[in-house]
């Protein structure tokens, strides 16, 4: 039998969960995962793939996801140095969670809700 939200004390409130939503529900967050879960590595090819993103936000949030161990900075050696950015195994490990994001979003979340908001930030 399953425990509803109010029957146990550890299902109330989850530090854990609390803290996956805020590091993934960041603004961009989500639309850079996506990015980078299909591919992108360069800062460049993430730039462009999200046109209104600006270079101060996905540095910062590069350099977050960096902290959390959830993307890697390389630094390729060639000429001219290039830097990369990859997913770790922790990272690689949100596609499902991106995945089921983005089937829910198809779903649920309407073109004109997206366009009277403002949209920017939607992630699919």
């Amino acid at each position: 039998m399953k425990m509803g939200l109010n029957e146990g004390s550890s299902e109330r409130f989850c530090p854990r969960y609390q803290r996956a939503v805020e590091i993934v529900g960041r603004r961009w967050s989500g639309a850079i995962l996506r990015v980078m879960l299909a591919g992108a590595s360069r800062f460049g090819e993430m730039q462009e793939a999200i046109p209104d993103l600006s270079n101060r936000m996905l540095s910062e949030r590069l350099r977050e996801f960096e902290a959390e161990g959830i993307v890697e900075r390389v630094v390729v050696p060639d000429r001219p140095v290039r830097v990369e950015y990859r997913l770790t195994e922790k990272g690689r490990s949100l596609n499902d969670v991106v995945e089921a994001l983005s089937r829910w979003s198809e779903t649920w979340i309407g073109l004109e809700e997206i366009e009277g908001s403002g949209g920017g930030s939607a992630a699919s």
